[in-house]
């Protein structure tokens, strides 16, 4: 490799030389300032003597294996500075998320890119490094000449990922917002992915993540991981923000995951919540855990029992939120009774004046709100069913059932 680059571990222990070639001290560390620059090297930490001396990113004339020449004596002695992220310090050895394997990983070491910068030269990170080569890197160095390790690691495959898609995992909220430390990488995730990621994590670092992330998408998160992960999670949160969450959730996923919390923590949640999907939510937990009603959700679309394809269609334009994951649209009459069940698919081959009703099956399978789970794992076993209506002592549709409820059932089972 081409002395365009320098990696951290040729970095440590660099002689620094001033104007007339003299040798100041080594580098003992390396920082960037994130909300400056997200990938310069601002400071170098050199070691000379008692003390430690900071050594600015343009105050120096050329930078090389050979050594940092510098342009400019006036150096100042380290100060610990909170907006600095140390690379040896803070980043080294440390775990971080890469979010394009969409994993936790530990940095081994960082390679630098060296550029031109007015009359002299800097560094700017341009990946980390997780595979076998940093680990050579590591054991040699200090040992080997690093030119003679560079030639070795050309027999090893590069395994690296770019300072771009790294996410930095930092407890302390304080300090991720002096680092700039941000979650746009993260929130870019599918939800199943960040779940796994996260579930990964210490309980402090999930929830540093948590408090900083979007609340919809912390919500979607959320609905991904497994019950005493998200009830640990919520428990951790600062009250109000875990209603931000719980809010973003749909009626029934919030309903199980405030059903795993301790009463006093639910009830807390509970208050903090808007009063729409509150009553939702404070609906579904009357209900006890293995009955239709416990298993049901309260999204779904039910429209007049007179709807054509038409004004069908009209309406499920109003209810993007939930299209994804519909499948299946309901008819009530003007008591709200549940009179019929239409696939959605049949929707998309008939002619528009089309009555709804003259598409619904004959037979409407419907279970009311104590039916046991056993039962309803029964019907949609011998019916095949994606969607089943659920409907309470009058006959009214209080909620639905769906495919994926009933798979996470079994999985749990």
């Amino acid at each position: 490799m081409a002395d365009e680059f320098l990696f951290l571990t040729e970095l440590l222990g660099l002689k620094v030389y001033d104007l007339k070639g003299r040798r100041l001290g080594l580098v003992k560390d390396a920082a960037i300032v994130p909300l400056i620059h997200p990938s310069r090297v601002d400071r170098f930490l050199v070691g000379g003597g008692w003390a430690w001396l900071t050594v600015r990113y343009d105050q120096i004339r050329s930078i090389s294996l050979d050594g940092i020449y510098l342009k400019d004596e006036q150096l100042t002695p380290y100060h610990s500075d909170e907006y600095m992220l140390r690379l040896v310090r803070d980043l080294l050895d440390q775990q971080i998320i890469d979010g394009q394997g969409r994993k936790v990983v530990r940095v081994t070491d960082v390679t630098f890119e060296i550029n031109p910068e007015a009359d002299g030269q800097m560094l700017s990170i341009i990946d980390i490094d997780i595979g076998l080569r940093s680990v050579l890197r590591r054991l040699a160095q200090g040992v080997v000449p690093p030119r003679l390790v560079r030639q070795v690691q050309t027999l090893i495959p590069p395994h690296s990922i770019p300072w771009e898609q790294c996410s930095i995992i930092e407890a302390d909220p304080q300090r991720r917002l002096r680092l700039n430390v941000n979650n746009e990488i993260l929130e870019r995730m599918h939800p199943a992915d960040l779940a796994d990621i996260v579930e990964d994590l210490s309980p402090d670092d999930r929830e540093a993540i948590f408090e900083t992330m979007d609340s919809e998408v912390a919500a979607d998160t959320l609905s991904e991981m497994e019950p005493d992960v998200q009830a640990s999670i919520l428990e951790s949160l600062e009250t109000e923000k875990a209603a931000d969450i719980v809010e973003e959730m749909s009626p029934h996923e919030a309903a199980d995951v405030l059903a795993e919390l301790e009463e006093q923590t639910s009830e807390d949640i509970l208050e903090e919540m808007e009063v729409e999907p509150k009553a939702e939510v404070e609906e579904l937990l009357e209900y006890k855990e293995n009955s239709a009603g416990g298993l049901m959700n309260t999204e779904y679309v039910a429209l007049p029992e007179n709807t054509t394809v038409a004004g069908a269609m009209e309406a499920l334009r109003s209810h993007e939120e939930i299209l994804e994951s519909l499948n299946t649209l309901f008819l009530v009459d003007a008591s709200d009774q549940l009179k019929a069940a239409i696939p959605l698919a049949r929707l998309f081959t008939a002619a528009g004046a089309t009555p709804l009703r003259e598409l619904a099956p004959e037979m409407l399978i419907q279970v009311d709100v104590d039916e046991r789970e056993d039962r309803i794992t029964e019907l949609f076993d011998k019916y095949n069913l994606l969607t089943l209506p659920v409907i309470d002592a009058e006959g009214k549709l209080a909620g639905v059932i769906t495919a994926d409820e009933i798979i996470s059932l079994l999985r749990e089972k």
